[in-house]
Formats: C-alpha cells, sequence, structure tokens
C-alpha cells in the first residue's frame, strides 16, 4: 500500500524494523532523575498552524552549531492545523481534523531526521491539538477536556504519529501530550481567567493517549506537561509511566516583563529585579526553590521530569535575566532535570533576540548574545 494512501487511515509507513530490533529506553536509576538531562531548544518551524514556509526555517547549520555547544534536545511544538488539508479561510470543523496533509507530515518528519542526524533527542508536542491550544484566538469545534469527539482525534493525531516512528528508539524520540493545559473560560480571550484541569479529567486523556502512542511501541516514551499552563505537578497520572514537564517562567514579572500575550497593560508594569522587590513581592532564589521543590519531589518518586520550556522575553535588562536564569539553571542542573529554551533563534533566544542592552557578537550572518550562550554551556 502507497504512504499516501495509508496515511490517510492513521497508518504510515516504517522502516522495517522489528520491535525486537529496537533499542529500548533504559533509566540509570543511579540518578535523581530518571529521564536524562537533555539540554537544548524549542524549535518553531510548524508553531503557526499556517503551513506557509517560515521565515527562519531550522537548518542543517543550526543543528550543527548546537550539537558543537554541547547541546542533545529540540522540542518541536506543533500547531495540528499546520498539517491538515483544509481550507484555511474557514473554522476548522471535526471532520477536518482528519484531513491529514501528507507532504506536511514529510516536512515534519524531515526536521526529525535532521535532528538525529546531530544526535539530538527530538520530542514532539501538539502545541495545539484538537479542542485546546493556550493561545487564544483560536476557534476550536470541540472543547478537549469536555467532548469525547474532540478526545478520540486527540487519540488519533498521537497514533498517527506513533506510527510514523514506530521504529525509533525513545532514546531519539519523545512525544509530549500537550503543551501547558488548563481550563480557561474564553478561549478566545489570552488574559481570560484560567486553571488547571480537572485532575480526574487529565488523567483519563494522558493514559488514553499514552495507550494509543504505545500500541504502536510499548517503549515509546511520553512526556505531559504539568497541569495550570505546566506549572504544577499531575499526581493523578504517576502510575502510569509518563514522564513530566515543568516550566521555568516562574516568576512571570521576570520572564514576561512586557510580553504583551501575557500582561494586560504591559507598559505599566514595575521594573524587574534579582533578587529584590517587585511591585508587593520579593524576588529570589527562595521564590524558585520552593516552586520547584514539588517536582523534585517527583523525580525521587521515580517519574522523570524534564523542563520543556524556559527563557525570557527580550524586554527583560539583560543583567536581571542571567541572574534570574542562573539560578533556574542551577537549580534544576543540581537535581538532575534538563532544559529547553523556548526559542533558538528569536526573542528568547541565543541568536537574533533583539534586546537591546547586550553587545552582539557576529556569528555566521547571526547576532549571538555569548553571555547567555556560555551561561547555557555551563550546565
Amino acid at each position: 500500500m502507497k504512504r499516501r494512501t495509508f496515511i490517510k487511515n492513521a497508518g504510515l509507513a516504517t522502516t522495517g524494523l522489528t520491535l525486537s530490533q529496537i533499542e529500548p529506553f533504559t533509566y540509570d536509576f543511579a540518578k535523581k532523575n530518571k529521564l536524562p538531562r537533555w539540554k537544548g531548544f524549542n524549535l518553531l518551524d510548524f508553531f503557526s498552524p499556517n503551513p506557509k514556509p517560515t521565515s527562519r526555517p531550522t537548518t542543517e547549520d543550526h543543528f550543527r552549531w548546537m550539537r558543537d555547544w554541547g547541546f542533545d534536545f529540540v522540542r518541536i511544538p506543533i500547531a495540528y492545523p499546520y498539517y491538515l488539508n483544509v481550507d484555511r479561510t474557514k473554522n476548522i470543523t471535526p471532520d477536518d481534523v482528519y484531513k491529514i496533509n501528507p507532504e506536511a507530515v514529510d516536512r515534519i518528519e524531515k526536521l526529525v531526521l535532521m535532528g538525529h542526524k546531530y544526535n539530538m533527542h527530538v520530542s514532539l508536542n501538539l502545541h495545539r491539538a484538537p479542542g485546546y491550544c493556550i493561545n487564544a484566538g483560536f476557534n476550536e469545534p470541540y472543547n478537549l477536556w469536555k467532548d469525547e469527539e474532540a478526545q478520540n482525534a486527540f487519540y488519533f493525531h498521537w497514533a498517527m504519529w506513533a506510527k510514523l516512528f514506530k521504529n525509533v528508539s525513545s532514546k531519539k524520540i519523545s512525544f509530549d501530550l500537550l503543551n501547558e493545559p488548563a481550563m480557561r473560560e474564553d478561549m478566545n480571550d489570552q488574559h481570560s481567567k484560567s486553571g488547571p484541569v480537572p485532575g480526574d479529567v487529565y488523567r483519563k486523556v494522558a493514559k488514553a493517549a499514552a495507550e494509543a502512542i504505545r500500541k504502536e511501541n510499548p517503549r515509546h516514551l511520553v512526556i505531559a506537561d504539568g497541569n495550570n499552563v505546566g506549572n504544577t505537578v499531575i499526581p493523578e497520572i504517576i502510575d502510569l509511566n509518563i514522564a513530566q514537564s515543568c516550566r521555568g517562567y516562574n516568576p512571570g514579572a521576570i520572564s514576561h516583563y512586557k510580553a504583551p500575550w501575557a500582561n494586560k497593560d504591559p507598559e505599566h508594569l514595575p521594573e524587574p529585579k534579582w533578587p529584590g522587590q517587585v511591585g508587593n513581592r520579593y524576588l529570589s532564589r527562595t521564590l524558585l526553590e520552593e516552586y520547584y521543590k514539588p517536582w523534585i519531589e517527583l523525580t525521587k518518586k521515580g517519574v522523570g521530569v524534564h523542563c520543556g520550556e524556559c527563557g525570557c522575553w527580550n524586554k527583560t535588562p539583560h543583567d536581571v535575566f542571567i541572574a534570574w536564569f542562573t539560578d533556574v539553571l542551577d537549580i534544576l542542573s543540581k537535581n538532575q532535570i534538563g532544559f529547553a529554551v523556548w526559542n533558538f533563534i528569536g526573542d528568547f533566544g541565543v541568536l537574533d533576540s533583539g534586546r537591546t542592552d547586550v553587545a552582539y557578537e557576529d556569528w555566521q550572518g547571526h547576532k549571538l548574545d555569548r553571555k547567555f550562550l556560555n551561561l547555557l554551556m555551563k550546565y
């Protein structure tokens, strides 16, 4: 059967290896954390639901630089409409979510394989999934947390990806179910009040998605982002052999200073300091130690933990950012927790971040924040 036909039934061609030939993922129980301390970046090639080519596509040079600088991990957040064959002038319908575009899937697969060529562990993530996205402004035909139809579509998509990479070792690929789950009152309002997904609901969805993935390969590595926008441990899934992903954005007064998507009034905020008094709070390492304590305890319970997103938007003064992020990385590192900066090239990245208070170094046509890179390499 031709691959293009096969994909329509969520069955994609594999490399022809048998399960017995797959190198299993093995944990080092001598460490506190069952997951390796991967470190790297998020790559945003498929972050937009629009399949038009990105202005900053990831290249082999980028992977080569990452590898040579000592990084071994990339997370690929995907908006699922990117790989649908639908009329983009209309809202997505329940039928549309099953209309897979093989050419778009091929492009995603190509990036994964490019990462593997440079010895990167690649983590696929649905940043926007059927029925949910932490970002506002998208029209979904249903709600992932409330509607069985949305949940079935969610499982379909993960089964498709799991089958495509059926014969790839879990040392090389993982499946990060959903970016930053939360319950938001108004999905079209970024600043609408949000809260955690009910634990029993999160368990139901994560369990079924993991089962769909492991039906293709029982050794596949599954990761679930923390509840309440990635911030809190999910105790309800500890027994499911699913790793968990925390965040490195706390406190937002530092990491998202003046970010319009995170602040209702971004131009009238107290000046960030680290450590120091910011508004009505004193910000210091103690705050971070309390924030990460539940995640550290989770590793001691035998659950793998990784920080799937971290970093700081480019409006925070650079010296404040570096001081704060040094504490973040130090706490994660001492507890064997790896990390992925939100992007490699762009506002949060080591290249072309657009900061106005950095003495950039010219690097292969890019502007390199050497001080930030040196910090990342240190950990």
